[in-house]
């Protein structure tokens, strides 16, 4: 029987070969896969934790694909990443928001049956304000042959996922992730040196009381989405309103907060950006996955965030991700059905 004691010191590597072995044609390289990406955390995550004494942190003057001013601790952690998952022989090619193009395997290291797709580090606009960043990931499985993998292994929609995850660097460092079978979260442990298991099976709450959101941009939405904003803000003791505004300003920590807490978390389009400005494929695709694992639902306003096909690398979407409730009731004021 598990015991407080034994959760404690159940380590990432040991839980994600555990639960490979369930599958009966389970090869290894995936739990492979996910060590090499817990190693890449553990380089960012020490960079990050002294950004504030080293010459790291501020901008390089220099704009990514999307239009966002790259940070210096960006390029470290994309840099990071990639060598750190370039050698294992379990990627055909991988895909970063801070690159324009795929990321091909040197040609001196093996291919491998599996494509990764990833946010290096979300939210880098708060580094100098030691706000809470993230590093974000999606793992596909090929599509295509060949020695080398090509965009349409990349252009999935997010059903296909293997496995999704993010590593959360704020006042501890966490590690969730689903492969399918649930979501479970994993905790720093500098001391040792490892990821342990802290946050067992997650499930949210179908409804909550946190709504976050950019309200800032609240005269750019439609009338649908205001008026949304207007219910969740008027007293009513039934449905338990008004909710409460909660907003970091990085996906990835206030989605992590309502995956814990519940509520809705939403970026929808607007005015000037009428598909939003979070990334589909390195953002909206493995959040959704995770939300709707631990029992919550994910949409671009019409349907699940898994169901839209992309049909580029740096594609923008509306996104609404939350408790289950919150999301449907959501969903039928953007519908004109309230």
């Amino acid at each position: 029987m598990q015991t407080a004691t034994t959760k404690k010191f159940m380590t990432l590597e040991r839980f994600i070969n555990e639960q490979e072995r369930l599958y009966a044609d389970a090869t290894g390289e995936f739990s492979g896969l996910l060590h090499d990406l817990s190693l890449a955390a553990k380089l960012v995550w020490r960079e990050v934790s002294k950004a504030g004494l080293v010459n790291i942190i501020g901008s390089t003057d220099r704009m990514n694909v999307s239009g966002d001013m790259v940070k210096k601790l960006d390029e470290f952690a994309d840099e990071t990443i990639y060598k750190a998952m370039d050698h294992g022989g379990h990627l055909c090619c991988m895909a970063s928001e801070e690159n324009e193009d795929i990321l091909h395997i040197p040609d001196e290291y093996p291919d491998g049956k599996y494509v990764l797709l990833y946010d290096p580090l979300d939210g880098s606009s708060n580094i100098d304000a030691n706000i809470t960043i993230g590093s974000i990931f999606s793992i596909f499985k090929r599509v295509t042959k060949g020695r080398k993998g090509a965009l349409e292994d990349c252009l999935q929609p997010g059903y296909k996922q293997a496995a999704a995850g993010y590593i959360i660097y704020g006042s501890s460092t966490i590690f969730v992730y689903t492969a399918g079978r649930g979501v479970h979260g994993f905790t720093l442990d500098p001391s040792v040196g490892e990821f342990l298991l802290s946050h067992e099976n997650i499930r949210i709450p179908k409804k909550g009381k946190i709504y976050s959101m950019n309200e800032g941009n609240f005269c750019n939405w439609s009338d649908g989405m205001q008026r949304y904003v207007q219910h969740l803000k008027t007293p009513d003791k039934t449905s338990g309103r008004p909710y409460s505004l909660r907003y970091i300003g990085t996906m990835v920590g206030d989605a992590h907060r309502t995956l814990l807490y519940g509520g809705i978390f939403a970026y929808p389009g607007d005015k000037k950006n009428p598909e939003g400005k979070l990334r589909l494929m390195y953002e909206c695709n493995p959040m959704a996955l995770i939300i709707e694992q631990a029992g919550g639902r994910s949409s671009d306003g019409t349907k699940s965030i898994l169901q839209v096909q992309p049909t580029s690398l740096h594609q923008h979407t509306p996104v609404f991700m939350g408790s289950e409730e919150d999301v449907t009731l959501c969903e039928e004021f953007l519908q004109g059905k309230r």
